[in-house]
């Protein structure tokens, strides 16, 4: 056996888009089974199991079985054909669903899928009628289309067939090019679209090899392997680009938000360790957890430990190293993380130089904190107000952005050094020694003081 006989017995033109097509439904299944009551999901499912089912029975070999079963030769060939257009009506109903929406309930739109159904309908039953008219006693596994195109009723199932697949791939294609041209698409929905695009001009490619064989046969020529060996190949390939475009919106937005998700939880990991000394251990490993929620106990973490931070919080020395960050050419966005990021390191070291507990941070807004229902009474004080920097509240919304700078040591430190030559060599918070205009650092701070 050659290899164009071994590979063309093992029918990979019919397997691989049946694999495929599985696989999508397969990806699909849950979302269908749980918003079963979306009837757009329910389309898309029936349209993949159909597809599944024509590539399955169209198998020579599954062709085959089901004539021995029934007893009836070549009585899968109606049977193949009625899958092939009830698949026909499924993609028109969907497209016309999808395109309108779910909500779309309008007299044109149901007209449109009642019209739909009725004809795609009568068609199967026009196929099962020829077929029962039509004499066709020499079973044909792979050449059924060709043997049989001069036999009365016969050759009039298989234009009809022909004729119905390429009118729905036709109208399909119409609809998808003109939907795909509207704007405010997503990036996954539209290269889906795209695919189906592909794909169902490549069953446009099918049709035109079927129906130049059938011509072919009536003008007494012989172009049956257009038919044979041309169009099996296309339309596998036409099923592999439908499956992407059905798969593409649903797995491509999924692929996205995790990828989204596993790259925040590594941006956040410099902070994650910076924060970590502050309780002494860190976030407990789950096995099971998701990359969601690991993200979320990330950034808990992180936040709680800043909350313990606030009250080393220099707000002079943060000020001062926004100041000096813009100086150093940084926009207004990294220079309040590279500032925060000074901040935490100096609360860090404050911490571990006086480890004692103070007062806990009790609020994130600006302003001094007010007990609005408890004032002072008789021979009893007034409760203290608690002054919070709304530095704090910033940080606490900003932590991914502090994170990325923290993997620019070199650039803190240029922070840093200018922050702390402008407090004093002490690095307190006092007087600053005036400095020309000509000073670049000077001028952005007196703009970001007069802002504040």
């Amino acid at each position: 056996m050659s290899p164009a006989d071994f590979f063309g017995g093992l029918y990979i033109s019919f397997w691989i888009p049946t694999a495929v097509l599985t696989a999508a439904l397969v990806i699909k299944l849950p979302s269908i089974v749980k918003l079963w009551k979306d009837p757009l999901l329910r389309a898309v499912g029936g349209l993949l199991l159909l597809a599944c089912s024509v590539f399955l029975f169209a198998v020579p070999s599954v062709i085959a079985w089901t004539n021995r079963v029934v007893g009836v030769p070549n009585i899968a060939a109606p049977w193949v054909y009625s899958l092939i257009t009830a698949y026909c009506a499924a993609c028109l109903l969907l497209i016309v669903a999808w395109r309108n929406g779910p909500a779309d309930r309008s007299p044109t739109t149901r007209r449109a899928m009642r019209w739909v159904v009725s004809v795609y309908a009568a068609v199967i039953v026009v196929l099962w009628v020829l077929f029962a008219l039509a004499d066709v006693p020499r079973e044909r596994l792979r050449d059924l289309d060709t043997y049989y195109a001069t036999t009365p009723f016969m050759r009039e199932e298989i234009l009809l067939y022909l004729a119905a697949h390429t009118a729905a791939c036709l109208i399909t294609c119409h609809l998808i090019r003109s939907w795909v041209r509207t704007r405010g698409l997503d990036l996954w929905l539209r290269g889906g679209l795209k695919a189906l695009g592909i794909g169902y001009a490549l069953n446009l490619v099918y049709d035109a090899s079927k129906l130049t064989a059938l011509v072919a046969r009536w003008t007494g020529h012989d172009l049956d392997w257009l038919s044979t060996h041309v169009a099996p190949p296309v339309v596998a390939v036409a099923a592999i680009f439908i499956a992407v475009g059905f798969i593409l919106p649903h797995g491509g937005q999924y692929l996205h938000e995790r990828w989204r998700v596993r790259v925040s939880h590594w941006r956040l990991r410099p902070l994650y360790l910076l924060t970590r000394s502050v309780g002494g251990s860190g976030v407990p490993f789950a096995l099971r957890a998701t990359a969601e929620l690991r993200l979320t106990r990330r950034e808990t973490f992180i936040r709680d430990a800043l909350l313990q931070l606030a009250r080393h919080f220099d707000d002079e020395l943060h000020r001062r190293a926004y100041a000096g960050a813009l100086a150093l050419g940084h926009g207004p966005g990294r220079a309040r993380a590279l500032a925060a990021a000074v901040t935490i390191q100096d609360a860090l070291a404050a911490r571990k130089a006086s480890p004692s507990p103070g007062p806990p941070a009790v609020s994130l807004t600006s302003g001094p904190l007010i007990f609005p229902d408890l004032t002072a009474g008789a021979g009893r004080t007034a409760y203290p107000e608690f002054t919070v920097s709304s530095d704090l509240t910033d940080l606490l919304q900003d932590i991914d952005a502090v994170s990325r700078a923290l993997r620019r040591p070199t650039e803190i430190e240029e922070v840093r050094t200018l922050a702390t030559d402008r407090t004093g060599a002490t690095g307190s918070a006092g007087p600053v020694d005036p400095v020309g205009p000509a000073d670049p650092a000077s001028a952005a701070e007196s703009s970001v003081s007069a802002h504040e």
